[in-house]
């Protein structure tokens, strides 16, 4: 399993009601053995997480399930990391 930092990005349309849906989408990660890290940035403009996956198209697949991102209130991006 490889790991993938993912970043979410609040937009313009953010809506402060996906939160409680976000966290309980990264508890079931976390659950699942997929998830490592997780927190927001403490100037609120996002926050960013650490999964494992097989590959970059199953990590994609794992973060655009993400509530923020169906909600177009955050904008996800996902990087392969090679962290140490």
């Amino acid at each position: 399993m490889l790991r993938y930092l993912v970043t979410t990005f609040r937009t313009p349309q953010f809506d402060p009601s996906v939160i409680e849906a976000h966290y309980a989408f990264l508890d079931d990660l976390r659950e699942k053995g997929q998830l490592e890290l997780a927190g927001p940035f403490t100037d609120k403009s996002g926050g960013a997480y650490l999964i494992r996956a097989a590959d970059l198209e199953e990590a994609k697949a794992i973060a655009f399930s993400d509530p923020v991102h169906i909600s177009k209130s955050s904008i996800v991006t996902v990087y392969e990391w090679n962290a140490k």
